[in-house]
């Protein structure tokens, strides 16, 4: 004789179901979604700690140019920049509301990694005004970030979700300054790495961003009733243009 009716509540895979679901709306499952990122941001950070030790301990302010000032300004602002992003990962809030299906979170880590491919490629020889373009772009992009990413703050999220509806700072103007900050520090990176490779990883990232700011919208417009006046009044990422 079975012990469990097809459908009944107290069936085995019910009670998984239902655990998990209770367990996706506590805190230490926001947490444990997020230790990849973490970890990914935190290594990214150890991962530049040689080059930023070796150029500080090598400056001679004396002797120094504009471009090993910005090329240390900019290293500067990319760990600051890593570090935060770790930070509010272990603060974020917990989502109201997330996109369904695969689609949307490969969008998202794809956006995500295929800009940081293009380091893996070989590295070029610049030009000075080019190299000070190069780290000019870098450092004010990542800069901006900052900036958005600060103005976000427990709201962070690198998986299209709604944890809280931010319009001011940055956000008054555009809704995504965080990817149009990174698009800045991006395309002084890719400089650096200039060759048809690079320039194919840069489109095809660029893609991938857009995709994600779709399904970004998508979910805050469910979650916030007010996020449609919102969107009628900025610009997704360049005034007046886009």
């Amino acid at each position: 004789m079975a012990i469990y009716q097809a459908g009944t509540n107290d069936a085995p895979g019910n009670s998984v179901v239902t655990f998990f679901r209770t367990f996706e709306r506590t805190g230490l499952y926001n947490l444990l979604s997020a230790t990849p990122l973490i970890a990914w941001y935190g290594f990214a950070a150890i991962l530049q700690l040689p080059s930023l030790a070796h150029l500080i301990a090598s400056l001679d302010l004396a002797t120094a140019d504009a471009r090993i000032l910005a090329d240390l300004a900019s290293k500067l602002a990319t760990q600051v920049f890593f570090i935060t992003l770790a930070l509010l990962l272990v603060l974020r809030r917990k989502p109201l509301g997330k996109a369904s299906g695969f689609y949307p979170r490969f969008a998202a880590i794809a956006g995500m990694w295929l800009g940081g491919a293009i380091v893996l490629l070989p590295e070029r020889e610049l030009s000075v005004p080019l190299n000070v373009a190069s780290t000019l772009l870098i450092l004010c992009g990542i800069v901006f970030a900052l900036y958005a990413v600060i103005g976000l703050g427990r709201s962070f999220s690198v998986m299209p979700e709604a944890r809280r509806l931010v319009t001011n700072g940055p956000y008054g103007v555009i809704r995504h300054p965080v990817y149009l900050g990174e698009a800045v520090a991006l395309a002084g990176v890719t400089l650096q790495y200039l060759s048809p490779w690079a320039l194919a990883l840069l489109a095809l990232q660029c893609i991938f961003q857009l995709e994600r700011m779709k399904n970004e919208e998508l979910v805050l417009s469910r979650a916030f009733p007010d996020y449609q006046d919102y969107a009628a009044r900025t610009a997704r990422l360049l005034p007046g243009l886009y």
